[in-house]
């Protein structure tokens, strides 16, 4: 391969991970990869994403959890279906470093620095901050813009 499709092709290999890793984490909460319990499977049913996000919102009324639930929900799901249409991606990229930051963020306050650590999150949220900037025609020139 050369230097030239290197940097278009990591792009959409980065574009298709976020976005599959939104879809998944959407897919677990709605019982898709299985019931609660089944291995591999983190909660297996909205009930168990809920008390979830209540964990990591430990601060926030209980009567706001389920509203939260949803809009990282509805959030992931656009954002992944941003990232795989590839319009505007420097902005859908930027917004999901943001959403994955702020979800390092609320783990590490609330059950410490080992759990967003283990699961890549600082590493995706990063990725998701490159994209941005190789999309951004001053900072990556126009071939990275058109990836």
């Amino acid at each position: 391969m050369t230097a030239g499709l290197t940097v278009p092709v990591a792009c959409w290999f980065l574009r298709l991970s976020l976005a599959a890793g939104f879809l998944s984490a959407v897919a677990d909460r709605f019982g898709l990869w299985g019931c609660p319990g089944t291995a591999g499977v983190v909660w297996g049913d909205w009930s168990a994403f809920l008390e979830y996000v209540a964990l990591l919102h430990w601060f926030a009324p209980a009567a706001v959890i389920p509203a939260l639930g949803w809009a990282a929900t509805i959030a992931e799901v656009l954002l992944a279906v941003w990232l795989i249409m590839g319009c505007q991606l420097r902005i859908g990229a930027l917004l999901s470093g943001l959403l994955m930051m702020q979800f390092a963020l609320m783990m590490t306050l609330a059950i410490g620095i080992k759990a967003p650590l283990d699961y890549s999150v600082f590493g995706a949220a990063a990725g998701a901050f490159l994209l941005a900037a190789l999309n951004n025609p001053h900072v990556a020139g126009e071939d990275a813009a058109r990836s």
